[in-house]
C-alpha cells in the first residue's frame, strides 16, 4: 500500500536529534514556504490616503450600478487604470454617515467626524494619525502630511486625537530634504539637545503631577492618569526622535525635485507629491501618508499642456455648461493618469516576495459625491494594493449608502492593529477580503 505523507513547511534551523547528537539539515524544498513566510512577515504594511476635495464627474467615474463584482465594465475614467485593474477595487454607494456641509467635509475625509459645518464642531483623530500612534515609532517619521494648494490652517487630512489640525507640507523640495538630506554635525547635535531639554521638562512635569495624587479624588485621579499617559507617550516619541537624529538618512538615486513656480502647475505638484510618497515608502522613512489635493483653492490650471480658462472651483459648478464639463473631464482624466503612474511605480519596486503596491494600501477619493451640487453622499472611492482581493466593483445602494468608515477598520486590521471600530463604522468592509 502506498503511503502518502503530507508535506509541511520546515523551519530553516531544523535539526535531527537523537543520542545526544543534533544534526542540522541542509536547505530543503520543504523549507521554502517557511522562508517565504518569514521574508513576508518582516516586510511592513503601509497606508496612503488621498482626497481631491472637488471629486470627479460621477457619470464618468462610476461603473454602471448593475455592472458589479469581478466582471464589471470599466467606466470612461477607469479605462486609464486598465493596466492595474486587478490591483484596485472601485466602490459606489458609500459615504461617511453624518458628514455633511459640502466643502468643510474634506477635513473629515480621514476622520469621519459628523457635521463639520455645525457650530462648535471639533474634529476627531484621522486614520493616518491613529495608525501613527500605534506603529509610527518604527520609522524615522511617524507619518507625513502633505498637501497641494491647501488653505493652510484651515484644511488638512491629518488631525490629532485632540482634534488639532496638522498642516500639510506644500513643497516637494522641503519633503525631499526632510527625508534624505542630513544636517551638519552641529545641526544634528543642536536638535538632539533640544529633544533632551524637552524630555527633562516632561520628566519634571510628571514628577510634580504625581505628587498631587495623594490629595485628589477618584475622578481627578483618572484625569491625572490620562494626562500622565500622554506625558509618557510624548517621552517615548521624543526618545525615538533623538535616536533617529543620530542615524544617517537613506540615500536615493532620484534627483531633488524642483518646485513649480507657475500657479497653473497644479498637476505637476500632484505628481511630485506622489513621487515623495513613493520614495518615503520605498526607503521605509514612514509608513503613513495623507495627501490633500485642495482643488477648491486652485486657480486655472494646465493639464497635458492644455490650460483651463477658469478656476478649478468655478469649473466644478458647471451647471451642465458643455465647455466647463469638457474642461472638468480633462482635469479628471489627468488625475486618473497620475494615479495610474503611481500604481505602476509602486508595482515596479519589489519588497520581500511582493511589490511595494502589494504592501501599500492606497485610498483615493473625495468628500464630494458631486461638487456641482455639494452633496457628500455616493462618494467616488478607489482602494488599491495592500494585499486585498481586488479587480472588482463593490456596488452599494446609491440612495441609502453603505458606511465608508468600515473600510477604515479593514485598513487598521490589515496593518495589524486589533480593532473593530472607527468613527461610525459597523464592522469591516463588506466584500473586501484579504488575499492571503
Amino acid at each position: 500500500m502506498a503511503t502518502f505523507v503530507k508535506q509541511s513547511a520546515l523551519a530553516r534551523r531544523h535539526f535531527l536529534r537523537g543520542a545526544g547528537v543534533a544534526l542540522a539539515l541542509p536547505l530543503l524544498e520543504a523549507m521554502t514556504p517557511a522562508l517565504r513566510a518569514a521574508a513576508t512577515s518582516n516586510v511592513p504594511r503601509r497606508f496612503m490616503g488621498i482626497c481631491n476635495n472637488l471629486g470627479v464627474l460621477p457619470e464618468k467615474f462610476f461603473p454602471a450600478a448593475d455592472s458589479a463584482g469581478k466582471g464589471y465594465t470599466l467606466s470612461p475614467y477607469l479605462e486609464h487604470l486598465a493596466a492595474h485593474r486587478d490591483d484596485f477595487t472601485v466602490m459606489s454607494g458609500v459615504t461617511h454617515p453624518g458628514v455633511d456641509g459640502g466643502h468643510p467635509a474634506d477635513n473629515c475625509f480621514l476622520t469621519a467626524a459628523p457635521h463639520p459645518s455645525s457650530g462648535g464642531f471639533r474634529n476627531t483623530i484621522s486614520l493616518d494619525q491613529l495608525a501613527a500612534e500605534r506603529l509610527g515609532n518604527q520609522t524615522r517619521f511617524p507619518s507625513l502630511t502633505l498637501s497641494v494648494n491647501a488653505q493652510q490652517g484651515q484644511r488638512s487630512l491629518s488631525w490629532t486625537r485632540g482634534g488639532v489640525l496638522i498642516p500639510g507640507e506644500e513643497k516637494a523640495s522641503v519633503v525631499f530634504r526632510k527625508l534624505f538630506v542630513t544636517g551638519t554635525k552641529d545641526e544634528v547635535a543642536a536638535q538632539v539637545k533640544r529633544l533632551a531639554l524637552g524630555q527633562s521638562i516632561m520628566d519634571t512635569v510628571a514628577e510634580q503631577t504625581k505628587s498631587l495624587e495623594r490629595n485628589i479624588g477618584p475622578t481627578d485621579r483618572a484625569r491625572l492618569e490620562q494626562y500622565l499617559t500622554g506625558v509618557r507617550d510624548l517621552e517615548q516619541r521624543m526618545n525615538s526622535a533623538a535616536e533617529w537624529e543620530t542615524r544617517p538618512k537613506p540615500v536615493v538615486k532620484d534627483a531633488a525635485p524642483v518646485d513649480p513656480t507657475d500657479s497653473r502647475a497644479y498637476m505637476e505638484k500632484v505628481r511630485l507629491m506622489y513621487d515623495m510618497a513613493r520614495l518615503a515608502f520605498e526607503t521605509d522613512s514612514t509608513r503613513f501618508v495623507a495627501l490633500l489635493l485642495d482643488s477648491v483653492n486652485s486657480p486655472a490650471i494646465t493639464v497635458d499642456g492644455e490650460p483651463t480658462n477658469d478656476g478649478y472651483h468655478n469649473l466644478s459648478h458647471h451647471g451642465k455648461n458643455p465647455s466647463k464639463l469638457a474642461q472638468l473631464e480633462m482635469i479628471d482624466r489627468g488625475h486618473m493618469k497620475l494615479l495610474a503612474q503611481l500604481f505602476g511605480d509602486l508595482k515596479a519596486r519589489g519588497e520581500g516576495t511582493e511589490t511595494l503596491l502589494d504592501r501599500t494600501m492606497i485610498l483615493y477619493g473625495s468628500n464630494m459625491g458631486n461638487a456641482n451640487t455639494h452633496v457628500t453622499t455616493n462618494l467616488p472611492v478607489l482602494f488599491a494594493g495592500g494585499g486585498f482581493k481586488h479587480g472588482q466593483h463593490l456596488s452599494f445602494d446609491r440612495e441609502r449608502n453603505y458606511p465608508l468608515p468600515n473600510l477604515f477598520v479593514s485598513v487598521l486590521q490589515r496593518l495589524g492593529i486589533e480593532t473593530d471600530a472607527f468613527a461610525s463604522a459597523t464592522g469591516t468592509m463588506r466584500g473586501l477580503d484579504f488575499r492571503g
